[in-house]
């Protein structure tokens, strides 16, 4: 840990510009899955039929090794930012979808049938009723999603895109133990930190009658 340290203080600012990168590329990778896993999510409660088609798809992200699908966007996307928020996008989808399925499939039917009772429309079911009582659910697939990017972020480096990544692979190449934990401790860090955050997020956010 000495020699973790000693690195820190030797490179601060390369660790904190690749951890910057590593962030931004995280954040603008969990917005975009948030906002076409959750409606993909929604969509397939009202056609399950739908379910096996969009769930099989956004599985591909999962079956399909890191590295073979950074490969396969390298010709369509070249190299650097794109194609590594391409791939993570395609990583985090999967968890997000099926846990808004699942939250919302999982209402007990008498809750809907009493908001239909009186009166709510699809909209409104949904934005009153399903989406609050879902949201534990859905965030933690969020979660999920959030912790998969951070940790599956470490590869884009090896495309150009930054990131912590950088300092692990040169680590390895160079067989220099302290600037591999200069990429490796951060990482961990940020998953754990960005985990606390969202469950945070989570607590403020779920209606009162249902926190645990």
């Amino acid at each position: 840990m000495d020699a973790f340290f000693g690195y820190i203080v030797r490179e601060p600012m390369v660790v904190l510009q690749l951890t910057g990168q590593h962030i931004i590329l995280t954040l603008v990778t969990v917005g975009i899955s948030i906002a076409i896993a959750l409606p993909l999510g929604i969509l397939i409660t009202r056609y399950q039929r739908l379910s096996f088609l969009v769930i099989g798809f956004s599985n591909l992200g999962q079956t399909i090794p890191s590295l073979a699908i950074l490969g396969l966007l390298i010709p369509l996307l070249g190299i650097g930012f794109k194609p590594a928020l391409a791939a993570l996008v395609l990583r985090a989808m999967l968890p997000i979808v099926i846990n808004t399925y699942v939250g919302i499939v999982g209402i007990e039917p008498s809750v809907i049938e009493a908001a239909r009772g009186m009166g709510m429309r699809d909209r409104q079911l949904l934005t009153i009723v399903e989406l609050p009582l879902a949201l534990p659910v859905v965030m933690a697939g969020v979660r999920t999603a959030t912790v998969m990017s951070i940790s599956i972020a470490t590869l884009a480096a090896l495309i150009g895109a930054g990131g912590l990544g950088d300092l692990i692979f040169r680590g390895i190449a160079m067989v220099d133990g302290p600037m591999l934990m200069a990429g490796a401790i951060p990482t961990a860090l940020l998953a754990i930190l960005a985990d606390l955050l969202l469950g945070r997020m989570e607590i403020g956010l779920t209606p009162m009658g249902i926190r645990v």
